[in-house]
């Protein structure tokens, strides 16, 4: 018996194809009720920006009836409009956010 080696070549490449995820727009709605500090407010705590972006925004959202106050992943999209619903009912305030994708 003969044992017969071969040698055996891979020219396989593996391609990585990575995908960033889908980003998600927060929407707040104009309101007659909300006041416009609390806004302000939930903007800089919240949603993080500064109080000159904050005051520009909310004017938009006046203004405008809606205004866009950010993109983020799905997780934190749905998770920061959570947050600031519960604390507007918190404090009374019917301020309407909805979350769509981008």
């Amino acid at each position: 018996m003969t044992d017969i080696i071969e040698d055996v070549k891979i020219d396989e490449k593996i391609k990585k194809v990575t995908k960033e995820p889908s980003r998600y727009k927060v929407i707040f709605l104009n309101d007659d009720s909300t006041p416009i500090d609390w806004v302000i407010e939930v903007l800089t705590s919240i949603f993080k920006h500064t109080q000159d972006s904050a005051e520009k925004l909310t004017l938009t959202i006046h203004n405008e009836g809606s205004a866009i106050v950010g993109c983020y992943s799905y997780e934190i999209a749905e998770t920061k409009s959570i947050e600031a619903t519960n604390a507007s009912r918190n404090h009374g305030f019917p301020l309407q956010i909805r979350t769509e994708a981008e």
